[in-house]
């Protein structure tokens, strides 16, 4: 193994490390509020969240590409105001990446509110507790599997994007390569042994970590019953 594999290896899992944490920070205040509110504008708001699911990657790349670009007005201010190109950057990975794993956190922190019910929250307030403790201190805690499988499964979908990374970060070594790209490109050059390199990797990481949420959620299941 090459120093460009181990490069583009560490430029892969700090990604998907960068996005899931500040997907937690985001899926959190919204999943709360998906499961609490009863506003008319509930439906809008969860398709716009779950649309990454059903759009087919291509189309919310080319969508971003265009709305990062300089020669479009967003995109130039970005680059005029604080001097931010988020096209063909590790930023615009970032970015890109939120907004297409956004509903692999938002779903699962949703239903794990929702499971919760209405006693235990009230329990809370009755007690003196404002919603924040109430969040943090007695919520949060009691959903540990819903928050454990939204952190694995984002971690995990963000390792395997392809078409979303390609559009908008293109195939820079050690800066917007990961290894998706890297697998299509030696695939391309028929340099099959590194390519199976990279899968391989990708294949044994993948499977531990959906092992590793499997049985720390079996073992939260049964301390439940104990």
């Amino acid at each position: 193994m090459d120093e460009s594999f181990f490069q583009t290896m560490k430029l892969t899992f700090e990604l998907a490390a960068i996005t899931t944490l500040i997907l937690l920070c985001i899926g959190i205040p919204l999943g709360y509020y998906l499961s609490q509110t009863k506003s008319k504008f509930k439906p809008a708001l969860e398709a716009v969240v779950s649309m990454p699911l059903v759009l087919p990657p291509s189309v919310l790349g080319f969508y971003l590409l265009l709305a990062f670009s300089p020669k479009n007005s967003f995109g130039a201010w970005l680059d005029e105001s604080f001097d931010l190109r988020l096209v063909f950057s590790f930023e615009g990975l970032v970015l890109a990446s939120i907004i297409f794993s956004l509903p692999f956190m938002v779903h699962p922190i949703q239903s794990g509110f929702s499971a919760l019910g209405k006693s235990l929250e009230e329990a809370s307030y009755i007690l003196g507790k404002s919603r924040l403790q109430t969040i943090f201190h007695v919520l949060l805690p009691n959903m540990k599997p819903s928050l454990l499988t939204g952190m694995v499964i984002t971690f995990a979908h963000t390792v395997g994007e392809f078409g979303v990374v390609l559009m908008i970060g293109g195939n820079i070594a050690g800066e917007t390569k990961v290894a998706s790209i890297a697998i299509y490109d030696e695939v391309e050059a028929l340099n099959y042994t590194l390519a199976n390199q990279y899968a391989l990797t990708l294949f044994i990481i993948s499977f531990a970590i959906l092992l590793f949420v499997y049985a720390i959620n079996k073992s939260m299941v049964k301390s439940e019953f104990r």
